[in-house]
């Protein structure tokens, strides 16, 4: 597994929360969003485990609703618990962030410092 795959399973719950908390999706446009903002290596397989892992620890609740093209899907939503559990995800991505963003740009700012 790539060092890229493995960085995003670990904030993989933290991303699908912040996009249900926007608006409600079913799996396929979740993975589209995703998709769409620059996570492009996240496709519906990697999806629907974490949807049913989020479900079932009561951080989303999904819902059946008719579509306009094709059979009824499921869109989800959160829950009071998954609002608090993407705050605490987003304070700690915060506290991991930027502290290791700040040693990169230095890593960053020095090497073109040194082909000057």
């Amino acid at each position: 597994m790539s060092f890229r795959s493995q960085l995003l399973k670990g904030i993989m719950d933290g991303c699908v929360l912040a996009v249900i908390e926007k608006e409600a999706v079913y799996g396929y446009e979740l993975s589209k969003k995703l998709q769409d903002i620059g996570l492009s290596d996240v496709s519906e397989g990697t999806i629907y485990p974490v949807l049913l892992r989020l479900q079932k620890n009561g951080l989303i609740r999904g819902e059946m609703k008719p579509s306009e093209s094709g059979p009824n899907r499921k869109y989800y939503y959160l829950t009071d618990a998954g609002k608090e559990a993407l705050e605490t995800i987003a304070l700690e991505w915060e506290q991991v962030f930027l502290p290791v963003h700040s040693l990169f740009q230095r890593r960053i700012n020095n090497e073109s410092k040194a082909t000057d």
